[in-house]
């Protein structure tokens, strides 16, 4: 079967609150996509959190004298410092503008994943498609940042269990974001949650074309996923933070980020 993503390009605004699944479940009836056994939902990180409340007003943030001494040699907001402090397990490196962090979910990111773009103050209760609270008198969207959610497995595994229940089919369903890597220029999309599918598939022992043994070669799979969903996603004003996908070339098992994650002891970039 050959891989296929489909964007889901009609999703409204989301806010705390919603039923991520049911609004998932709408447009694909407005896609004329039926759900089937080993098809995967990736979505982005960033409704996943506004759902969850994950939205911070840096105002009520007040900052440690160590997010005051890191902020000196970032040249950063030092309310965003503290945010970036209270996120991580560890601070790894730090140059002006980027502080490269050990998030507490055990991943290394920049400025522990917290999100400006594409972010903009709550919605008011009941009024989904109506304006903004950066619109109203006193309420500045500058002010506003997002963390990434609390626990994205868990995220993951609730939104998958009510698509099966609703569907009656077997899933996946990945939340990814957009990371850098120490390596290579440029950000791509990679996993921080997962359900129902596999993280990492372990090729050892399977042959090649010519009858070579693999010794060493273990795919990560999600991330792989999540870099071509992302691709079809977009990073600015394309409003696309669904993808279905059908044709996953691998068995669904049940799979978690811990899987994805190289132990510190194997980390020879640090």
């Amino acid at each position: 079967m050959p891989l296929t993503l489909t964007p889901l390009s009609s999703i409204p605004l989301i806010r705390p609150g919603d039923n991520l699944a049911g609004i998932i479940l709408a447009e694909l009836r407005t896609a004329h996509i039926e759900l089937k056994d080993n098809d995967i939902l990736v979505i982005t990180s960033k409704i996943v959190s506004k759902v969850e409340g994950r939205l911070v007003n840096l105002t009520v943030i007040k900052p440690s004298k160590e997010a005051i001494e890191l902020a000196t040699r970032s040249a950063r907001d030092t309310r965003m410092v503290e945010l970036i402090l209270q996120e991580s397990r560890e601070v790894l490196r730090v140059r002006p503008g980027t502080i490269i962090v050990e998030h507490r979910l055990g991943f290394v990111c920049a400025n522990a994943g917290i999100d400006h773009s594409n972010v903009s103050p709550p919605l008011p209760p009941g009024e989904g498609t109506g304006p903004a609270l950066s619109e109203v008198e006193g309420v500045r969207a500058d002010d506003w940042v997002l963390l990434l959610p609390e626990d994205p497995d868990r995220s993951a595994a609730e939104i998958r269990h009510k698509l099966e229940a609703a569907s009656g089919v077997r899933l996946g369903v990945m939340i990814i974001d957009s990371h850098g890597r120490a390596w290579r220029l440029g950000t791509v999309g990679m996993t921080i949650g997962l359900s129902g599918l596999p993280g990492v598939v372990d090729e050892r022992g399977w042959q090649d074309l010519f009858g070579y043994t693999l010794q060493i070669t273990v795919v990560g799979v999600a991330d792989e996923l999540a870099a071509a969903a992302s691709l079809v996603m977009g990073q600015a004003a394309e409003a696309t933070p669904v993808v279905h996908v059908r044709g996953f070339p691998y068995p669904l098992r049940e799979g978690s980020l811990g899987e994805l994650l190289r132990p510190k002891e194997q980390d020879m970039f640090r």
